[in-house]
C-alpha cells in the first residue's frame, strides 16, 4: 500500500464523495494556489486599468519563473492557454501547400488531430494517420511504426510525448533525431509533462521544433495555463491566433498578449511550481507512480482488464476493456457517467474498437483503497 504523502491531506478543495481518479484530464488547484489566484482577482478589480498596464512586465517575470522551473530560457517560452492553443499556432505558423503530409497517430488527442485536418484542408495538405496497436511492446516498436510511414512529402509531425488515451511515450528524443534528420518539423503535444516528468527546455525545445505543456495538470497551476517552446529558426516566424497591440514586440509577447482575458492562471503558475518544490518534486512523483501501479494492479487482478503498456515515471495507466465494451464515443462517455453515478469515481475512457481504452491516475489526494472500489465495482458494470 501507498500511504499518504506528509502534509498533503488539506491541500485541496475536491469532493470528499468522489474519487477523482482522473487527474490527467484537468487537474485540481491546491488551496495555496487557489488563495494566490484569488488576490489576484481582487486586486485586478480594485484597480482593473493599472493591472493591464502592468501586466505585460508582471507575464513576462511568470514567465521567466516558470522557464526557470523547466530548465529553459524564458525567450523561448511563450504563456498560453493549453497545449490545443500551442499546437494551432504551431500549424499556422509552418508552411504547408499541396502534397506536403502531416503526420498524426491514432494515440493523438482528438482535437489537436482535427486541428492538423483543418489547417492540412486550408493549405492543401493531406493528413496521414500512423494507427499504432495499443499493445507495442515499446517505444522502439513505436519508433519503427512512425518512421516507416514517413515518405518525401511528410513536412511536419505532431506526436505526443506521452499519449493522452493510452498513457505510452511516442516522441522520444531518439524519433525527434530522427524526423530532425529526415527534415521533418516536430510539434510535441507535451500536455503531462510539466510537474509528472523531469523536463529540460534548455537546449531545443525539448528535442522539437514546437513543443507545449500543460501547466494545470500536474503541475498545480490554475486553469487554464500552458507553456509553449520554440527552437531559434522559428521564433521570428510564429505567427499568433490573433493580433494584439504587442504583435510588434515579437516573440513570445505577440503569443502571450490577447486584450482583455484572464491571465491570472498565468500569473499564480509559479506558486505551483513553489509548492510542487515544497513538497519535495521527486518524493510526490514517486508517490504518484507507486500508487497508480497499485491502482492498475487492481484493475488487472480484481476487474479482469489487460493492462497497456506503461511509461515509466508517470502517474497514469491505461488498461483494455473487453471488446464491445466503450467502443464509440457514446459508450465510453455512458461507461464515464455510470461510473460517476454508481461507483462514486471519475475517470477517463476512450473509445477503440475491440475494447475501449480505461485510463486512470494517480495524485497525492488519492488513496489505495479508491482503486479497490473502482476495481470491484466496474466488475459489475462491464458484465451486465
Amino acid at each position: 500500500m501507498t500511504p499518504p504523502l506528509p502534509g498533503t491531506g488539506n491541500l485541496f478543495t475536491l469532493d470528499p464523495e468522489v474519487a477523482h481518479l482522473n487527474h490527467g484530464s484537468y487537474g485540481a488547484v491546491p488551496v495555496p494556489v487557489q488563495r494566490v489566484q484569488a488576490r489576484l482577482r481582487a486586486e485586478q478589480e480594485r484597480d482593473p486599468d493599472g493591472f493591464f498596464l502592468d501586466l505585460p512586465d508582471r507575464i513576462a517575470r511568470a514567465r521567466a519563473e516558470v522557464a526557470s522551473a523547466l530548465g529553459g530560457d524564458p525567450g523561448k517560452l511563450a504563456l498560453l492557454t493549453n497545449v490545443t492553443e500551442g499546437v494551432a499556432v504551431a500549424l499556422d505558423t509552418v508552411p504547408l501547400g499541396p502534397g506536403d503530409e502531416v503526420l498524426v497517430t491514432d494515440h493523438g488527442y482528438g482535437v489537436v488531430t482535427r486541428a492538423a485536418e483543418r489547417r492540412a484542408a486550408e493549405t492543401g495538405a493531406t493528413v496521414r494517420c500512423v494507427r499504432i496497436s495499443p499493445h507495442a511492446p515499446d517505444e522502439e516498436a513505436v519508433r519503427d511504426r512512425l518512421l516507416d510511414a514517413v515518405t518525401p512529402r511528410t513536412r511536419v509531425a505532431v506526436l505526443d510525448l506521452i499519449t493522452s488515451p493510452t498513457a505510452r511515450a511516442i516522441a522520444t528524443p531518439e524519433l525527434l533525431a530522427d524526423l530532425a534528420a529526415r527534415g521533418v518539423v516536430t510539434v510535441v503535444d507535451a500536455a503531462h509533462a510539466p510537474g509528472m516528468l523531469p523536463v529540460d527546455l534548455g537546449g531545443a525545445a525539448g528535442g522539437a521544433d514546437f513543443w507545449v505543456g500543460n501547466l494545470h495538470k500536474w503541475a498545480f497551476a490554475p486553469r487554464a495555463a500552458a507553456v509553449l517552446a520554440v527552437t531559434a529558426a522559428w521564433r521570428p516566424k510564429v505567427r499568433p491566433l490573433m493580433l494584439s497591440w504587442e504583435h510588434d514586440r515579437g516573440f513570445p509577447a505577440r503569443v502571450e498578449w490577447r486584450g482583455t482575458c484572464d491571465y491570472t492562471p498565468w500569473l499564480a503558475a509559479p506558486a505551483g511550481f513553489a509548492l510542487l518544490e515544497k513538497l519535495g518534486t521527486d518524493r510526490v512523483r514517486r508517490h504518484n507512480e507507486a500508487l497508480v501501479g497499485h491502482g492498475r494492479r487492481q484493475l488487472v487482478e480484481r476487474a479482469g482488464l489487460r493492462p497497456l503498456a506503461e511509461c515509466a515515471g508517470t502517474s497514469m495507466r491505461a488498461l483494455r476493456l473487453p471488446p464491445g465494451v466503450a467502443e464509440s464515443e457514446h459508450a465510453a462517455k455512458a461507461l464515464m457517467v455510470a461510473v460517476r453515478r454508481r461507483l462514486g469515481a471519475r475517470i477517463a475512457v476512450r473509445p477503440w474498437i475491440g475494447g475501449g481504452v480505461l485510463r486512470i491516475s494517480a495524485q497525492v489526494y488519492n488513496r489505495p483503497e479508491e482503486y479497490v472500489r473502482l476495481a470491484d465495482g466496474l466488475t459489475h458494470l462491464i458484465t451486465r
